[in-house]
């Protein structure tokens, strides 16, 4: 695979593939700790968006719609390579809306549907899903960003970190914030929806509002915890992963 777009962190196993993408503001190390508690068999691959880490360099995207474009485009170079290959998508937060939306367009240039959508800490969009991000000044990215946690307090407070980090998460949430959501057909995959119990981005409740955009499964699982549950309940969250994957394959 395209090693600018997507990271590796452990061997590629022979079973299906799962693309993994980020919350705002992330990186694809951000799935680091995931990829080594999945299956050896899985080829776990983390999606690494432009400005960040050793793109630091490379301007960010700020529109969903065209880093969907992009991702889309590199996925579908591998699928096009090998079409019988089965592969999942997993998202977190932004990167749940990212996964969903790339599914979408894959569907739309009729390539192989996805095994399963594995979508976090995030609800289903419509039509004013992320409208506030759009008034987000730096203040206001920052205090979300505490907010919401997972974040080490003492990075944030650190000037020469934030002068690096602060580029790709403002971009970030101007591309939320400029999100528009586009009626469409329910995807054919099925979808699994994670959420943390106290989540302040999101509740349960929002969660299952996915259930509406897949014509095939559909499954939840709600974790304890907030925004960043992940952190705490990896073997579980690799769990859900397994279980989803290998219900669509009919094994037990």
């Amino acid at each position: 695979m395209d090693t600018t777009w997507f990271r590796r962190f452990t061997a590629p196993g022979d079973g299906p593939r799962l693309v993994c993408f980020p919350h705002a503001g992330g990186s694809a190390t951000a799935y680091l700790p995931l990829a080594r508690t999945l299956p050896a068999d899985l080829d776990v691959v983390s999606v690494q968006y432009p400005g960040r880490q050793d793109r630091y360099r490379e301007a960010p995207f700020t529109s969903i719609a065209a880093l969907v474009d992009a991702v889309a485009g590199h996925l579908a170079e591998e699928l096009e390579k090998d079409p019988s290959r089965p592969y999942a998508l997993f998202g977190h937060s932004m990167g749940a809306l990212v996964a969903f939306e790339t599914a979408r367009l894959l569907a739309a240039r009729e390539l192989p549907s996805a095994q399963r959508l594995f979508l976090s800490g995030r609800g289903a969009p419509g039509p004013r899903t992320s409208e506030h991000y759009q008034f987000f000044e730096d203040a206001d990215v920052l205090a979300e960003v505490r907010r919401l946690g997972g974040t080490d307090q003492a990075m944030l407070d650190n000037a020469e970190v934030m002068e690096m980090v602060l580029p790709g998460l403002r971009a970030d949430y101007r591309a939320l914030g400029t999100y528009r959501w586009r009626e469409g057909e329910p995807l054919a995959a099925p979808i699994s929806v994670l959420v943390g119990d106290s989540d302040p981005m999101v509740s349960v409740e929002e969660a299952v509002t996915w259930r509406e955009h897949t014509g095939g499964d559909f499954a939840l699982k709600v974790f304890s915890g907030g925004h960043f549950y992940l952190a705490d309940h990896l073997c579980g969250v690799a769990a859900a992963v397994t279980e989803g994957l290998l219900a669509g394959t009919g094994a037990r």
